[in-house]
């Protein structure tokens, strides 16, 4: 009898569209060996799973209520095994500040930081003096719990309020030291430090567009150029971050590196599956088909994550 795996997609967050292209390509992938069902999650979430009774659920959700430990504690709660990092873990990697805080405890370096309220604000003149002395211009402002480069800006001196305008709605925002440098990613599966992958972006950084458009024709470059000793130090940052924050499963750190150092910027516990993702070039890169991945994935399913 083939296992039963429901692949929860879609949800409320701005990368909506991205997780029903994951879920595709995870279905695609699977439907032939398993019985495979994508469902996007509801108000009768619970009812659901009651009724198709899953042998894993496969979480192919991003960003808030999928990535952020909500959709992990109903799976908890009614036992079910689930891919992916667990309640606590992912609720700490999705918040930028507490995630960073955990990347400092443990001495990996990460972009210096200022968390900034709406509501506190009081004088544009003393926020810009703040900036420039304990970060200096440019600087990036993204939000603290929105993944896939959503709503994140770079910003110099002249366009810093009319971006900050933009990030309003979310009352609390995070202010960071933009740190130039080459971007470079880092799968990491399970223990296995799996490989990475540098992005040369077209666009101004690598954002939600060059992420997921291939219009935008970011470059993929694999093997990376880098020495031995420099790709074992920044594979070994990676796990231990993922270990740090008590991960589980697939994970992808996003470095910036610069002047011969590497800036951990987050981690994202659940990695897109898409024909544009990372993750599934790494592993190709290392003799890992996609389907193998995504059954590596499902077999490593569990509670108590």
């Amino acid at each position: 009898m083939k296992k039963k795996i429901l692949i929860l997609a879609g949800g409320y967050s701005r990368e909506r569209e991205i997780s029903l292209k994951t879920a595709k390509g995870v279905f695609n992938a699977i439907k032939k060996k398993y019985n495979a069902k994508i469902y996007e999650p509801d108000g009768n979430l619970i009812k659901n799973l009651r009724s198709f009774k899953p042998d894993v659920v496969f979480n192919a959700l991003h960003g808030r209520y999928g990535e952020d430990g909500y959709i992990q504690s109903i799976l908890e709660y009614e036992k079910i095994k689930y891919t992916h990092s667990g309640v606590l873990s992912s609720s700490i990697a999705i918040d930028k500040e507490i995630s960073k805080n955990i990347f400092i405890k443990n001495n990996i370096l990460t972009p210096k930081y200022l968390k900034f309220n709406f509501n506190k604000f009081k004088k544009n003149s003393d926020l810009l003096k703040e900036i420039q002395s304990k970060l200096n211009f440019p600087v990036v402002i993204k939000p603290f719990n929105e993944g896939s480069s959503v709503e994140v800006y770079i910003c110099n001196k002249k366009d810093f309020f009319k971006n900050l305008k933009r990030l309003s709605p979310y009352k609390e925002i995070m202010i960071e030291k933009f740190i130039p440098g080459r971007e470079i990613q880092v799968a990491i599966m399970g223990r296995r430090k799996l490989g990475a992958i540098e992005l040369i972006p077209k666009r101004k950084f690598y954002d939600y567009q060059a992420k997921y458009d291939v219009r935008s024709k970011t470059q993929h470059i694999i093997p990376i150029k880098i020495n031995k000793h420099k790709m074992k130090e920044v594979l070994n940052i990676a796990l231990k971050a993922h270990n740090a924050i008590g991960c589980k499963g697939v994970t992808r750190s996003d470095f910036k590196f610069y002047k011969n150092k590497f800036y951990l910027l987050e981690i994202n516990t659940q990695p897109g599956m898409t024909s544009l993702s990372l993750v599934p070039e790494i592993a190709k890169y290392n003799n890992i088909s996609f389907l193998k991945l995504i059954e590596w994935i499902i077999k490593d399913a569990s509670t108590n994550r």
